[in-house]
């Protein structure tokens, strides 16, 4: 999909921070979700939280945000995702691309 062909919802950015449930750490799910984030051209950062979940912040195009979303899903082959929380972020992106934090 061109620029021309894409919603404005789709072409400006946005930025959505997500918590992942379910057995979501120590399945490499962090690095993972870089790799993902980067290949999407999405800024942001994900770290592991003290509750067992994962937190994430990515700011992108529309598309390339509700991309990640949708990998939040299901996450790398050893993750068992059981839920995805999405709420929009007013946050900006740290200007070093995408971290694990």
């Amino acid at each position: 999909m061109t620029n021309a062909e894409q919603t404005p919802d789709q072409a400006e950015n946005r930025a959505a921070r997500v918590v992942v449930t379910g057995e979501v750490q120590g399945v490499s799910y962090r690095e993972s979700c870089r790799r993902a984030a980067e290949s999407r051209g999405v800024a942001g950062w994900v770290r592991n939280t003290e509750t067992g979940t994962v937190e994430a912040l990515f700011v992108g195009s529309g598309a390339a945000v509700d991309a990640m979303i949708d990998w939040c899903r299901t996450g790398p082959p050893a993750a068992e995702v059981a839920g995805v929380h999405v709420e929009p972020s007013d946050e900006s992106a740290p200007e070093a691309g995408f971290t694990v934090r």
